[in-house]
This record gives C-alpha cells, sequence and structure tokens, in this order.
C-alpha cells in the first residue's frame, strides 16, 4: 500500500495500533524495569542475605539477567504463532502473562519467611516475565509499522519505545514515592511491594487498549497466503533463517548501543555511585525519571527526523555519541558532580541511546518477509537482549570487582559496544528509504 492509496480508514487503523502498541509497551516495560530496579535496592538484602554484600548485589543483578534469557524464548513462541495466527492475540497474551508474574512477585514471600524457596521462586517469575516481554517487542512493532503511512513508519511505530520511558517513568516514580512515604525498614518490609501490585492496575488499561487494535489487512492477507501454500506446516523461524541468516547478526551489533548504554545509566549506575562513590540512591533514581521524561520527546524527534532523512544518518549519529560519552560519565561519577552526572546520562540516554531505538522498529522490521518477520525481526531482537543487555548490569559489577572498585573497564565494555553499533550503523544500505513497502522481503 502506497501513500497515494492511504484511505481515511487506514489513517484510524493506523492510530489505533500506534497507540495499542505504545499502552502495552507500557505495560510491559513497567513491569520489566520495575524489577530491574528493585533488584538494586532491595532483593540483595531480602532474598540473597546469607552471602556478602557484594555477592549479593551480583545475585541480585544475575536474576536481573534471568528474565532476558529467556526473552528469546518468548520471541520463538510469540513470533512462531503471531506469524501464523495473527498478531494482535499474541499481544494480548504478553500483557496478562507479563502482569500476572509481577503481581506475584509483589506477593512473594522473602527468604526470612521461606528460605531458599524465595529466590528460586523470584528467579522463576523473573523467567515468565522475560518470556512474555520477549514476544512483546516484535509483535508490538509489526502491528504499528504495518499498519503506519508508507513514508511515516518510525514516528507511528516509535510509541513502542516512547511505551518503554514511560514505564520507567512509572516504576522509577513509584518507587521514589514509596521511599518518601516510609522509613527504609518500612520499604525493605513492604513498601517495595506497592508498585508490584499495581501492576494489575495497568494491565487491564492495556488490555481495554489493546481490545481495539486489528492486524494490518494487506500482511494478514500475505500471512494466510502462506499458511495455505505450506499445509499449516510452516515454521516461521525457519524461513526467516534460511531466508536472510544475515540479518540477526546486524540486529545484534546494532543494538550494542542501545542495550549497554541504556542499561548502565538505568540500572548499574544506581548500585555503583551510591555503593562506590556516595550519591544517594534517590538521586540516581531520579536520573532514571530524568531520562525517562525527555525520553518522550526525543524518541518521536528522532524517529520523525529518520522519516525524512534516513535510518542511517541517525543511527550512525546515536552510535558516536555514545562512544564520545562512555569516559567522560564514569568520569564525571569519579568526579562526584551531580550536575555532570545528570548531563553525561542524559548524553548517553536520551542521544545515543534514544537515537538507536527510535530507528529500530522500521529498520529491523523491513529486513524480514511479512510471512516470517514476527519471528525473525522478534527473535533476533531478543536474542541481543539477552546476550548484550541482560548481563550488563552483572557485567559491569564483576569488572568493578575484579578491578577493586575502578571504572575503567567498565567504560571501555560501553565504549567499544557503542563502537561495534557505529560500524555496523556506517554500513546501512543507504538511502533506506522510508517508503520501502513494508509487505516486501528486503535482503
Amino acid at each position: 500500500m502506497d501513500a497515494a492509496t492511504f484511505s481515511t480508514e487506514d489513517h484510524t487503523r493506523a492510530r489505533r495500533a500506534a497507540f495499542g502498541s505504545f499502552a502495552g509497551a507500557v505495560v510491559d516495560w513497567y513491569d520489566f524495569i520495575l524489577y530491574g530496579l528493585v533488584a538494586a535496592l532491595v532483593f540483595n538484602s531480602q532474598f540473597f542475605p546469607d552471602i556478602s554484600p557484594v555477592a549479593g548485589t551480583l545475585a541480585a543483578f544475575a536474576t536481573f539477567g534471568v528474565g532476558f534469557l529467556f526473552r528469546p524464548l518468548g520471541g520463538v513462541v510469540f513470533g512462531h504463532f503471531g506469524d501464523r495466527i495473527g498478531r494482535k492475540k499474541m499481544l494480548v497474551l504478553t500483557i496478562v502473562l507479563m502482569g500476572a508474574a509481577t503481581t506475584l512477585i509483589g506477593l512473594l514471600p522473602t527468604y526470612g519467611a521461606i528460605g531458599w524457596w524465595a529466590p528460586f521462586l523470584l528467579v522463576l517469575l523473573r523467567a515468565v516475565q522475560g518470556f512474555a516481554v520477549g514476544g512483546e517487542w516484535g509483535g508490538a512493532a509489526l502491528i504499528a509499522v504495518e499498519n503506519a503511512p508508507p513514508r511515516r513508519r518510525a514516528l507511528y511505530s516509535s510509541g513502542v519505545q516512547v511505551g518503554y520511558s514511560v514505564g520507567l517513568i512509572i516504576a522509577t516514580g513509584l518507587i521514589l514515592i514509596m521511599r518518601a512515604v516510609t522509613t527504609e525498614e518500612q520499604f525493605l518490609a513492604w513498601g517495595w511491594r506497592v508498585p508490584f501490585l499495581a501492576s494489575v492496575l495497568l494491565v487491564l488499561a492495556g488490555l481495554v487498549v489493546r481490545a481495539r487494535v486489528q492486524d494490518s489487512t494487506e500482511v494478514a492477507e500475505q500471512v494466510e497466503q502462506a499458511e495455505r501454500a505450506s499445509g499449516g506446516r510452516r515454521v516461521p523461524l525457519l524461513e526467516a533463517l534460511r531466508s536472510h541468516p544475515g540479518a540477526f547478526g546486524r540486529i545484534f551489533g546494532l543494538r550494542m548501543v542501545e542495550l549497554v548504554s541504556g542499561y548502565i545509566v538505568i540500572t548499574f549506575a544506581v548500585s555503583y555511585a551510591s555503593d562506590q562513590h556516595g550519591f544517594s540512591k534517590d538521586f540516581m533514581l531520579n536520573i532514571g525519571l530524568l531520562v525517562g521524561a525527555l525520553g518522550i520527546l526525543t524518541i518521536p524527534t528522532f524517529a520523525h527526523l529518520s522519516d525524512r532523512f534516513g535510518r542511517r544518518r541517525v543511527y550512525l549519529v546515536g552510535s558516536v555519541v555514545g562512544v564520545l560519552a562512555a569516559v567522560p560519565f564514569f568520569m564525571a561519577i569519579e568526579s562526584g558532580s551531580h550536575i555532570a552526572v545528570a548531563i553525561l546520562a542524559v548524553v548517553l540516554f536520551n542521544i545515543a541511546h534514544d537515537m538507536a531505538v527510535s530507528v529500530q522498529q522500521p529498520l529491523f522490521t523491513e529486513m524480514f518477509g511479512a510471512e516470517f518477520r514476527y519471528s525473525g525481526a522478534g527473535v533476533g531482537y531478543q536474542v541481543a537482549s539477552a546476550i548484550a543487555g541482560g548481563f550488563t548490569p552483572f557485567i559491569a559489577a564483576a569488572l568493578v570487582v575484579a578491578t577493586d572498585g575502578s571504572w575503567y573497564l567498565v567504560a571501555a565494555y560501553l565504549l567499544l559496544s557503542c563502537l561495534v553499533s557505529a560500524v555496523l550503523a556506517w554500513r546501512i544500505e543507504r538511502p533506506t528509504p522510508a517508503t520501502r513497502p513494508v509487505a516486501t522481503s528486503v535482503a
């Protein structure tokens, strides 16, 4: 479908798809991010109390990473059925699973009450969270991109990533509220549970919004044709691997700038800056609130620019900014300057990170044909999340331990990750037209 044939009804469906993708992303990312924030504040002492504080922090970040290990499995399962029976049904299921797991974490007894069953169940529920969010990005990105006007795909699908920022704001804000209205003892005892239990309200709201979303008629017809041609026996992921094997590696490398910069700023730095350099945890949580709020503006702005000037330019600039800001960010933490830390966090997150994520929805989905796009783009995206994203806080914490509290190796890790993305962004096909038919496979 081209811009000339895009009707009023098509525009209405596109807006509903964009808003539905945004609303569901808010729910899923709120739940997923909330765990990472509380892991740095509570889980080390409440679920791993029999080991040293340093080992407890490592253990808490390790359980944070477990969720990422299960994201590729979610991408495989939800992608398989999303490519065969439709995107919308899978997106409803991801919200329900995520909300249930998050609520149960809020009800989970601590180590003091049930012993080692507590961390075991915590890891199990984190795995369910990872499985659910593993199917979220692919479906949400696709239903937005496939319904969007041809020349505005990045802008219409940017809500998937704006949902991340809004989820970050809500999660961080509720934690800060609970820390403000409770004592430290009360927060550790029960205050941290309130944001987890509040997930129920977000899930209900997300389900109401997504009930009005429709799959793209054009893409649904192509998927149906593929099903008939295969006699219902096809495996979309294998089709994607055979048709575009190199796309998976490109997605992985391109995501390095976003994953490593994002999780270092909003997760690892919370514990590192407070434990090693005397920053208050509330200040570092407010950094998350700041970058999340700015992301609501920066992500759609960069998405609009990529629709006008091409995906490659925006992605390349963001990656280079990440390279240049990696060392100064840690120097700012070491200096103890709150202003410098806030500025450099904004540079890393709202420029390097947000420039990358604003482009990813159309860039990654256009690498695959419609009949296996959910599996191809979704699994590629989630494998990168599992390897490069989920264990970033753990790897960074381990590097600090290995160097007796030094930040040099962590900064090098961040810099090299951004450099990998910069090299691959430079090699993105020029130009990457926003008008490329999204239903067509791209080699």
